[in-house]
């Protein structure tokens, strides 16, 4: 596929604002959908992004904005991994080469963007709930617009879209979802008989003659009976054939499944959806990738991608760099299990995000990807613990936010031997605020029997990993997304001594108590400190944030008169507070000045990762500036 220049793009340079495209003919929808994919496709390749699922909704959403009005009606995307499209032709036509730069547009649907971004998303399985309080809220208020729903299959694998489901149908008000189903594959006769029964079983004038004809039948001697028996050839034949029957449980009116590449088919779908009353699903059927050939061959490579060259969706290799911190994680992990019958891996729908593949592929009975489901997961990992296993949760940092519950009270309550493993904790970049992974440290810290760690390079990760598995209790390890630093990992994981840190430079004039990432930018930034004034600032890697190494941090508090801690965490309850804490506690702290460094009391834009940790003044640069404030310098 050939990428267009903005010059040969001739109907989307006329969208100046959604409705622009009701307006728009069948034929001109068809080229429309053409040039967005072009744009979606040039952009993405230099920026990266979700590819794969935003390329496979486009005719959707030319569908939703066909009839329905985003400056009136409320959509509310699921995740906003498939929004791309939606972002263009809503407002952000010009923007939209700025996607997932810092200060530009973000890559997920934002009300701080744009009015007709409706709902905040990042995460998963919110859409239902979030549009089901819109709807009560306009119809308390008296209000007449449209609510819609959009959520991927993926994001119905949580309980959470459930309990939505449930309420809507118990409340049973208007409320539009659109089930976007791009995994389900339906042959061409049922899905032929699907559309004639959604067609024919959903029309409201055959609504109303069902209705009639059951008043009738009711009428009739022993019409209660006779009734159930129609019913029930009715249920059996349309479940058969479609999956309208789980929805319908829930009282939701279900038509589809609907070719969701079929814009003048979804066209007439909306338009008879915004004449039914109570809450409707609609199921669209969607390929991934749709429209260019190396996602749609390989749609979770490009679901999330980096950049690539798009003429041939190749990836271009800077060149050799040491392994990322997720790879070192999934070799460690499938060492140390080959040599344990015990150890289980366990991923919330990330086996390749959290470094997992070689482990199922290899171990695939000691393998579980239990979808969408966070609090599950934690939980069914306590129930594997409770029975002599050693389950290992990866999980990223902000995901894991979604369990915290299950963590109190289903492992750590319990003491169960259950390792937390979190990817991407810290500042992740181009996907912004309802990703990074900036809250772990403090939301962990505090919980008794837990045991949390960081390393301060790749190779002290595989011990780590092996330190968790040999403690008897519930551990957690935080990493950070990206490439490691180049030191070498090593062959055999070996546990660390528990609670104990390693002094990573010496110095005389200040100290730096480092954890995780911020330890290797520490000692360059103690080391430029050297080459400019000849201070010397010793840099500690405490490596764990619970048990702190206090024995050590008291001995280096006799020693050091000015401390600062460096963390990839916010301030508020991180690590640096419990440095502070145990100083204080332990009375170490009259005659010291101790500043903290981490990220702020905000949530951190989006944006790459390297300038976010320059705009929050933990890199390199920021630890030396702070370091010479500290000095006085």
């Amino acid at each position: 596929m050939t990428v267009l220049s903005d010059q040969a793009l001739c109907i989307l340079p006329r969208i100046r604002q959604p409705r622009d495209v009701a307006g728009l003919t069948p034929d001109e929808r068809t080229v429309l959908a053409e040039e967005i994919r072009q744009v979606i496709i040039g952009t993405v390749s230099m920026n990266g992004g979700h590819l794969a699922p935003s390329l496979g909704v486009v005719e959707l959403t030319l569908a939703l904005l066909s009839v329905f009005d985003p400056g009136r009606d409320k959509l509310v995307w699921d995740v906003g991994h498939q929004a791309y499209a939606y972002k263009i032709l809503a407002g952000r036509q010009q923007e939209f080469h700025t996607l997932r730069t810092l200060g530009g547009v973000s890559g997920f649907p934002r009300p701080a963007e744009s009015p007709y971004d409706h709902f905040g998303v990042g995460h998963s399985s919110t859409s239902i709930s979030a549009a089901l309080g819109m709807a009560m809220a306009r119809d308390l208020k008296g209000e007449k617009h449209d609510v819609v729903a959009i959520i991927g299959d993926g994001s119905m694998t949580a309980g959470l879209a459930y309990e939505g489901l449930n309420q809507a149908g118990g409340w049973g008000g208007r409320l539009i979802v659109v089930l976007n189903d791009n995994e389900m594959s339906i042959s061409k006769n049922v899905g032929a008989l699907s559309l004639f029964l959604s067609r024919k079983l959903n029309q409201r004038w055959v609504k109303r003659l069902k209705k009639d004809m059951e008043g009738w039948i009711g009428s009739l001697p022993y019409g209660g009976d006779l009734m159930g028996y129609v019913k029930r050839g009715e249920e059996s034949f349309k479940s058969f054939f479609t999956p309208g029957m789980l929805f319908e449980a829930f009282r939701f009116n279900y038509l589809g499944p609907i070719d969701g590449h079929d814009t003048a088919r979804l066209v007439d779908v909306f338009k008879e959806v915004k004449e039914l009353d109570g809450p409707v699903l609609v199921h669209v059927l969607t390929k991934k990738g749709r429209g260019y050939a190396p996602a749609e061959k390989n749609p979770t490579y490009f679901h999330g991608v980096g950049c690539f060259e798009p003429e041939t969706g190749l990836v271009e290799k800077p060149g050799a760099c040491p392994p990322s911190y997720t790879q070192v994680f999934g070799q460690a992990l499938t060492q140390l299990a080959r040599d344990d019958a015990r150890v289980m891996a366990i991923t919330a729908a990330m086996p390749e995000g959290t470094g997992l593949s070689d482990f199922a592929t290899s171990m695939p009975e000691r393998f579980v990807d239990v979808g969408i489901c966070e609090q599950h997961a934690v939980t069914f990992a306590a129930g594997l613990a409770m029975e002599g296993f050693k389950p290992v949760v990866a999980v990223y940092s902000t995901f894991l936010q979604r369990s915290y519950d299950q963590i109190v009270h289903d492992v750590c309550l319990q003491n169960l031997p259950v390792t937390f493993c979190l990817d991407r904790a810290g500042l992740v970049g181009e996907d912004g605020a309802t990703h990074h992974g900036a809250f772990d440290l403090s939301y962990l810290r505090h919980i008794p029997n837990l045991v949390v760690m960081a390393p301060g390079n790749e190779a002290e990760l595989p011990g780590m990993l092996a330190t968790a598995l040999d403690h008897a209790g519930p551990t957690a390890i935080r990493y950070p997304r990206g490439a490691g630093e180049g030191f070498p990992v090593p062959e055999k994981p070996r546990p660390l001594p528990l609670g104990r840190g390693v002094l990573a430079r010496e110095g005389a004039d200040a100290l730096v108590v480092a954890i995780g990432s911020r330890v290797m930018p520490a000692v360059a930034a103690a080391g430029e400190l050297a080459a400019e004034t000849g201070r010397e600032v010793a840099v500690f890697n405490a490596r764990f944030v619970k048990p702190l190494p206090g024995e050590q941090l008291l001995e280096l508090a006799s020693r050091f008169p000015l401390w600062l801690t460096a963390e990839e965490n916010v301030l508020e309850g991180g690590f640096g507070s419990a440095v502070v804490e145990m100083l204080s506690d332990a009375g170490a702290l009259s005659g010291l000045t101790v500043r903290r460094l981490g990220l702020p009391d905000a949530f951190v834009e989006h944006g790459a990762q390297k300038a976010l940790r320059a705009l929050c003044g933990i890199d390199k640069d920021g630890i030396k500036a702070a370091l010479r404030a500290l000095l006085g310098l």
